[in-house]
């Protein structure tokens, strides 16, 4: 289905003319008929043939008005005929979008077969449910990701962002997330990529394939080669997709948007071409409430929830940047990546630190939990605190008690971290899933001091705390030490208790 099919359906009324183009940014006038309203589409005949989408951002005077277009505008010229849609872009949903990699305006970018024709249209413009018709959920989403699910729990139909700067590992742990919910998860996946490479759309695009999740994901793409315009609209895309299959068909969608922060920057850039005055870092001085009419229509009403996944780049890794902090106003939990553990090969390279979540509260997740997670921050925070003492002094100046905690903080971040299922290909380890309770055990003991004499890299890059306990055993036999002095694998399984 081409763009121009997607409107077909639509009645036109008359049309008006280009008077002016300056990149992405069309001046039109209609001088014999009413004028679009804003964010209406509007279609832009190309003598060559095609069809141009372009969306209306503003009225100059009382017969022209300024667009902004969806796609290339090499070709155009003055004059060309514009025809008016009578609403905004409309795009395909339902089941035959299903498998289907889509850009912002709807058209096929699979090179696969066109859409039905009775296919359903929606308009990506749309108002967020009523406070009254929306639920919170309690309900949380094990990820089998051990940081993740101590520290930060997700909740279903809740909003989670991944926070980091460039090379840090977001992109890596959504698809890790992506992998996590195939067994687990049997609704709709949706999934955003706003302001993509073309390799990494089309690595998603054949992982999805191989693992076989692709009949029930919907992958819409603005590219980083686009016009700001499309990287722009393209999460509104994703969004129409998902509330369609939440409130007509009443399933459980999960929306995934990579990279978020790039939905901001292309609003920058349109802004600018729009000729408004800059706001606060150069962003545009709507920052507010474009990143708000976005991120509150992703909403869980009765019967179903919509529950986001969204990467988000931090600039120079600077996490007072306007548009970090004006996206984590909206999250529930919040993901941070630290620079600093990835240079230590503790990954996933989440900050345990300054990772949040809502949801790890006694009511949710239960007292025993809580507590883990709090001691496993104080620990680790207190090493920190340490670290230029040790880097100035050596660990040798420090008390037994505060060496006794350095101990146990290294461990516990190496136990923290985690082979991935995605990343088997590069690093030859295979990945692990590790359920709640069974990481609350192992941080549970290493606060308690039963590895105290393992070795930190028994602990490095395993699952479970069982699995580390057999790496050390098989380490110490190699080397003739003496077996590990700690409870029975039996003991262990009733630590719990």
């Amino acid at each position: 289905m081409t763009a121009s099919k997607v409107h077909e359906d639509v009645a036109t009324g008359p049309g008006g003319r280009i008077v002016a183009i300056r990149g992405a940014v069309i001046d039109i006038a209609f001088v014999d008929a009413d004028l679009p309203e804003i964010n209406e589409a509007i279609v832009i005949e190309d003598p060559a043939g095609g069809a141009v989408i372009a969306e209306v951002q503003s009225h100059l005077d009382e017969r022209s008005v300024r667009a902004l277009a969806l796609q290339a505008t090499t070709g155009l010229r003055r004059g060309d005929a514009v025809r008016k849609t009578g609403g905004p872009i409309k795009v395909p949903v339902g089941d035959a979008v299903l498998g289907r990699l889509l850009d912002v305006t709807g058209a096929i970018g699979d090179k696969g077969a066109p859409l039905p024709e009775t296919v359903p249209l929606r308009p990506i413009h749309r108002t967020a449910p009523p406070l009254a018709q929306q639920r919170g959920t309690s309900d949380l989403f094990a990820t089998g990701i051990k940081v993740l699910d101590l520290l930060t729990p997700l909740a279903q139909g809740g909003k989670a962002a991944m926070f980091g700067g460039a090379g840090v590992g977001k992109t890596v742990l959504v698809m890790e997330l992506i992998h996590a919910m195939v067994a687990g998860y049997q609704g709709i996946s949706v999934f955003a990529g706003v302001g993509e490479r073309s390799r990494e759309g089309h690595e998603m695009l054949l992982d999805m394939t191989n693992s076989k999740v692709l009949d029930r994901t919907v992958l819409v793409y603005g590219q980083m080669n686009e016009p700001p315009g499309a990287r722009w609209r393209v999460p509104m895309t994703a969004l129409t997709i998902a509330e369609y299959f939440r409130d007509d068909c009443h399933r459980n969608v999960l929306l995934l948007m990579d990279n978020i922060f790039r939905f901001v920057q292309a609003g920058a850039e349109v802004s600018g071409l729009l000729g408004r005055l800059p706001s606060r870092v150069g962003y545009q001085p709507t920052l507010a409430s474009e990143v708000a009419a976005l991120q509150e229509r992703i909403a869980s009403v009765s019967g179903a929830a919509v529950t986001a996944i969204e990467a988000v780049y931090v600039p120079a890794d600077d996490f007072t940047d306007p548009a970090v902090t004006t996206i984590a106003s909206h999250v529930d939990s919040m993901v941070v990546l630290s620079r600093a553990m990835a240079a230590e090969g503790m990954y996933p390279a989440v900050d345990p630190v300054t990772s949040s979540s809502v949801l790890l509260d006694p009511l949710i997740v239960g007292q025993e939990h809580v507590d883990v997670a709090d001691e496993v921050r104080r620990t680790i925070e207190h090493y920190r605190e340490l670290q230029d003492v040790i880097s100035l002094l050596g660990l040798e100046e420090l008390g037994a008690e505060d060496r006794r905690i350095v101990q146990r903080a290294r461990r516990l971040q190496r136990f923290l971290a985690q082979p991935f299922f995605v990343t088997e290909g590069f690093t030859g380890v295979p990945g692990r899933t590790v359920p709640v309770a069974d990481t609350i055990k192992g941080c549970r003991m290493i606060l308690a001091g039963d590895c105290d004499d393992w070795q930190e890299s028994s602990l490095y890059m395993i699952g479970t705390i069982e699995e580390a306990r057999d790496k050390e055993e098989a380490a110490r036999k190699a080397s003739g030490q003496p077996a590990v002095q700690t409870p029975a694998k039996e003991e262990m399984k009733g630590k719990a208790a």
